[in-house]
């Protein structure tokens, strides 16, 4: 029996010291900057902001092309008919005639908006070709060399002039929200890499707790024989050391939890253990107010959304006036020619002109489109109501966020001291209970205000590069470097 155990036991060893090695190869270090980094690349929500910029940046880009020249061809290539069509005779009465034809049609025309009065213009070249089909059929031939063509909507809305000033407005907004969107990734990477520090912690915690209530309990017990403590210190070490063992087993469980967020977050391999590392040092920075609220106003998207519907409440009003009345202009000068033969339509050209004036004017409505007028100034009031209200909110927001911030200062500081201090007063406890100068319930106290100064100071290290990475956020500015945060959007995008 003893030789099978023996023999288990040589097979197991070499499996288990495998997997040891594994877990260590498999295992790293991680930074804090190292794991923002991974985040910006890699991450989900990264990847959001990222297309969401592209969007953007196409929109604006099919905006720009509204304003350039654009070089179309039509055509009916080709236009068979063979039926029965109505045809009314010299004396009024009515016969059907039969179509038999073939007929092809093309043209190519340059055409380009005019933004400043919303009209459009066209250089135009045009071919017809009609053919009789049958015996005795005949074919002709009608040529539009040169044609100018202009449209132009008198009184109403001019689309392209206002697209011409929302439309940057709405990029410079995307723009401004794509780095918002970076930082704020980064503001969720530093909440799940504290979240995993913590829990690291909190285990390396329970496994000295365990160890030391172990060996606490077992000097009890030679205390125990020798008449030192009573039997209820005794049982509450022995409870101690239970509770220590527990508690182990809880922490290992929520660091396996809080790990596999962190690397599904950072979209890491779930064979990597990541070993987060506790920053060294923070930034020493003092923030204003002032400073940090013409920041935010001058770059983030929130300023940039304020101006864009602004504009977009006026266009709505402008849109509502523009329908009152509706004239159009259209006048076209040029030349065409006919023939039978293909060469001979382009000579003997004869002028091409047209012009046409199209008029809608509401006679009786019953105020339906003044109505509308009046229900977008009124929309457009409570749009500048809400934006008056938003940007309050938003000052106040930037006020109290700078006063956390300095104040985290000061309270991590505070932390830090109390962390080294409950630590020293612990160790002190243990050695002053194994000459049995206090009680475990004193011991007891120490080692909670150890734990507790622990998660405290490390909680107070994430607040402090949670909200200085949350200000960075709102003003897209990098407070260490004291320069403003900029992107390669072209590169970004076509990257």
């Amino acid at each position: 029996m003893k030789k099978n155990i023996l023999l288990i036991a040589c097979f197991l060893m070499p499996l288990a010291v495998s997997a040891q090695n594994d877990a260590r190869e498999h295992e790293r270090d991680i930074t804090l900057a190292e794991a923002i980094a991974l985040a910006r690349t890699q991450s989900v929500d990264a990847a959001v902001a990222l297309n969401e910029l592209k969007t953007a940046y196409w929109e604006y880009r099919t905006f720009r092309a509204d304003l350039l020249p654009e070089v179309n061809f039509t055509g009916t290539l080709p236009n068979y008919n063979k039926s029965y069509n109505t045809y009314q005779n010299s004396d009024g009465s009515y016969s059907f005639v039969r179509n038999n034809t073939l007929g092809l049609s093309g043209q190519l025309s340059i055409d380009q908006n005019i933004w400043f009065t919303g009209g459009k213009l066209s250089l135009a070249s045009s071919l017809d070709y009609i053919k009789q089909l049958g015996s005795g059929g005949n074919k002709q031939f009608m040529s539009v060399p040169v044609s100018l063509e202009l449209t132009q909507p008198v009184f109403g809305v001019n689309n392209l002039k206002w697209n011409r000033r929302i439309e940057p407005v709405r990029y410079a907004e995307a723009k401004a929200a794509f780095i918002s969107a970076t930082e704020e990734v980064t503001m969720k990477t530093i909440t799940y890499f504290f979240q995993l520090l913590l829990a690291k912690e909190a285990l390396a915690t329970a496994e000295q707790n365990k160890t030391n209530a172990d060996r606490l309990y077992e000097v009890a017990i030679a205390k125990r024989k020798m008449g030192q403590i009573s039997e209820n210190d005794l049982l509450q070490l022995k409870l101690n050391a239970l509770q220590g063992k527990a508690d182990v087993t809880e922490s290992e469980s929520n660091l396996n939890a809080k790990m596999f967020q962190l690397r599904s977050f950072l979209g890491v391999s779930e064979q990597d253990v990541l070993n987060p590392v506790l920053p060294a040092s923070v930034p020493d920075i003092k923030m204003e107010y002032d400073r940090v609220l013409n920041k935010a106003l001058e770059r983030n998207s929130f300023a940039q959304n304020i101006r864009r519907r602004q504009l977009e409440a006026d266009y709505e009003v402008a849109t509502a006036r523009g329908n009152l009345r509706s004239i159009d202009l259209f006048a076209s000068v040029g030349y065409t020619g006919q023939n039978h033969e293909f060469s001979s339509a382009y000579q003997d050209l004869l002028d091409n002109q047209i012009v046409k004036v199209g008029v809608k004017i509401p006679i009786l409505d019953w105020g339906k489109r003044r109505g509308k007028v009046r229900v977008a100034k009124s929309n457009r009031e409570v749009v500048l109501s809400k934006l008056r209200q938003e940007q309050m909110d938003f000052n106040q927001d930037i006020f109290l966020l700078v006063a956390n911030f300095n104040n985290q200062a000061q309270q991590l500081d505070i932390a830090e001291e109390a962390d080294a201090i409950a630590e020293k007063r612990y160790q002190t406890s243990v050695e002053t209970f194994m000459i049995g100068k206090i009680s475990t319930l004193d011991l007891n106290d120490a080692q909670n205000s150890k734990d507790e100064a622990r998660q405290k100071h490390i909680s107070e290290l994430y607040y402090f590069w949670y909200y200085f990475y949350q200000l960075r956020s709102l003003t897209l500015w990098d407070f260490e470097r004291n320069t403003e945060l900029e992107a390669d959007f072209d590169d970004i995008v076509r990257g």
